[in-house]
Order: C-alpha cells, then structure tokens, then sequence
C-alpha cells in the first residue's frame, strides 16, 4: 500500500543510482568536515556549502530527467552559442582563480563557464552524427565539422589559461568520435601525429604548466618546491595503509602538509583516513554510477541519445580517471576535481547536468522500450 500511494513520476526515478549519488555526495560532506582548517573538524567552510550545493544540484537533475530528451536535441545550438558567449564574457570579465580567468562572479552565484560546456559539446556532437547517415561516417565530412564545433570552446579556454578542461572535453570529443564509428585508423594516426607535436606542444605551455609536466616526470627533483603537491599526496595515501589512521586522524591533510585537500586531492585526504577499503570502497561507487550510465546508453533506442549518454558517461569517467591519476602521480596535476565529492559548485554543477540528462534518456527508454 505504501509503494502504490508514491506517485508514479517519482516511483519511476533510478533510485539504485540516486542512492550511490547520495553515498559519494555524504563521502565528500564527511572528507569536507574532517580537513576543515578549524582543528577537531567543521561543518563550515567546506561541508556545509558542499551539502547545500549537492541538494540543490541533485534537485536540478532530477527535474532535468523530465524533460525529453529530443528537447535537448533541439536546443543544443542555443545552448552552444550562449556556453561560447559565456566564455567571452569570462575573458573579457571574469575571476582569476587559480592562475587562470575561469570564473564569473554573479553576486549571488560564482560559475565556471568551462565546466558547463562539457555537457553542452556532448549534445552538439550528439546531434550532428545523429542526423549523418551511417555510411558517411567513414568518411572526412564526419571529422572536420565537429573540430569545427571543437575549435572555439578549446581556444578561449586556453586562453584563459585552463589546460585541465580543455583537455577533458577533447578526450570526451575524441570518445564520441569512435562510438559514432569513425574509422580506428585515424586514431591511431591522431595518436601518432600527437606524440611527434608534443615537444611542440610542450614550447607553447606557460611556464607554470612546463612546470607540472616536469615535475610530474620526476617530482622528487623538487620535493620542497613544485613537486610537493605529487609527493604529498603520495605520502598521505601510502600512510593510510589498509584501513587508515581514522576519521578526523589524518595528520597530512590537518597538519597542512597536503596542499589543497578539499578540492584536487580530496582523494588523498581520504585515503589517508579510511585507508585502501575506503578508497577502493569510492572507486567501486563510481564503477556502479559509471555502469548504469553506459547501460542507459546501451538501451537507448535513438542514435542520439545513445551517443548523448554515452558522451555523458565518459565525462564523468575523464573526471574521475584524470582526479586519481593526478593524485597518485600518474599524471600532471591540472586541477581536474574528484566528481561529487571534492569542494566546488562548477565541476558539481556539471556532474549533476550530465546525470540529469541520462535520467532524462533513462526514463524515454523504460517509458518505450519497444521504440525504434
């Protein structure tokens, strides 16, 4: 009786993966209150603005998951051209935020356009190889359209200077591509063509980003200096050990030792307290959140949308895989933030968009299944 009196709008929401959403969103509240700067933990400043942001965001995707998906379809362009306006306004306007003028500041609201495209380039994508014919899309029209459409949003956020995004939305470009069927052989030449361009590449960074890539490579160089973000992290993950030192215990993150533990190295911090079980315990929530978004893209009957929860999925992948790979120094530390859980309303903001979105393709998939 009590399942029958909740209405079927609510009833049909994905609850199994609202409830791992929950669990990573409570995991960054608990990580937030224990590397508060106030000793012994703090609701403020970090935890208490993480779970506001995180009800308000998740209410924003659940209402997104009832909007039809070929509503996004057809306003993807606007969509797009008002993500590029945004980008010039930042520019022109915006905040300087760690090294680079990614923010606007709107009274009330402090937004990162970048992070917001992400999203908006997986429906532009989307939309363009759902209206090619499958034959064409061995072909050289299939390729440079989207680099068309690529172009403008990586430009203005390299000069903004903001490697990290960029990088992201070109990873999750070149991931549509190869589900959309382009052929395997220019990727492997793209592949190529970019490992003989990086010691070009590497000549056009500023020197604070030649700087990260170098110390990536050898970060014990400068252990006290430039490497000390990699060779902290390290220390605070390999010292938790199996089970950890205990929440509200860990001495990197509290002593202030681990630089910028709420936002990129939030995993570390973690690790540190609750040991290889917890941080294999995140992993495995992500596995199950990146599981049930590649099935929704899998039961997609549209090509569309199955290119639209397939392009989300892998953004929310690229986050997490680039997070924990800059954290265990697999990877040059570009500021890319563990997704739901670190400190920042951008990056959530964007998480929740793309998980809205996927419900929105969920539901049109449970609602027709015999759709074609």
């Amino acid at each position: 009786m009590a399942l029958a009196a909740i209405p079927r709008p609510i009833a049909d929401l994905p609850w199994r993966m609202l409830w791992i959403v929950v669990a990573l969103g409570l995991a960054g509240a608990v990580a937030l209150y224990s590397v508060s700067p106030v000793q012994g933990g703090s609701f403020r400043p970090y935890a208490l603005n993480h779970i506001v942001r995180f009800i308000a965001f998740l209410g924003l995707a659940i209402g997104l998951s009832y909007v039809r998906p070929r509503l996004f379809q057809e306003f993807a362009w606007a969509a797009y051209s008002g993500g590029i306006l945004l980008l010039i306004v930042t520019l022109v306007i915006g905040t300087i935020g760690g090294g680079a003028r990614s923010w606007l500041e709107l009274g009330f609201l402090r937004i990162q356009p970048s992070e917001v495209m992400k999203p908006v380039l997986v429906l532009i994508l989307a939309r363009f190889y759902a209206f090619m014919p499958a034959r064409e899309a061995r072909g050289w029209a299939a390729l440079w359209p989207p680099l068309l459409f690529l172009g403008p949003p990586i430009l203005l956020i390299l000069l903004q200077p903001d490697l990290g995004t960029a990088s992201l939305i070109v990873l999750t470009t070149i991931a549509i591509m190869f589900l959309a069927g382009l052929p395997l052989a220019w990727f492997l030449g793209g592949a190529a063509a970019l490992a003989g361009a990086i010691q070009i590449a590497f000549s056009f960074l500023l020197p604070h980003q030649r700087e990260r890539v170098l110390i990536f490579l050898n970060p014990e160089q400068d252990p006290l200096g430039a490497g000390y973000h990699i060779s902290q992290s390290q220390i605070a993950i390999g010292s938790g050990s199996l089970f950890g030192k205990g929440f509200l215990n860990g001495t990197q993150a509290s002593g202030d030792f681990l630089p910028e533990p709420h936002t990129d190295f939030i995993f570390a911090a973690i690790a540190e307290e609750w040991g290889l079980v917890g941080g294999l315990t995140l992993i495995l929530l992500f596995t199950l959140l990146l599981r049930w978004g590649m099935k929704v893209a899998a039961d997609a009957k549209e090509r569309f949308e199955k290119l639209t929860a397939a392009g989300l999925t892998m953004t929310i992948f690229f986050y997490l895989a680039i997070n924990l790979m800059m954290v265990m120094g697999l990877a040059p530390v570009v500021g890319i933030p563990l997704p739901l859980v670190s400190y920042g309303g951008s990056a959530m903001l964007t998480v929740m968009i793309c998980l809205g979105l996927l419900m929105a393709i969920d539901r049109q998939n449970r609602r027709d299944p015999r759709r074609t």
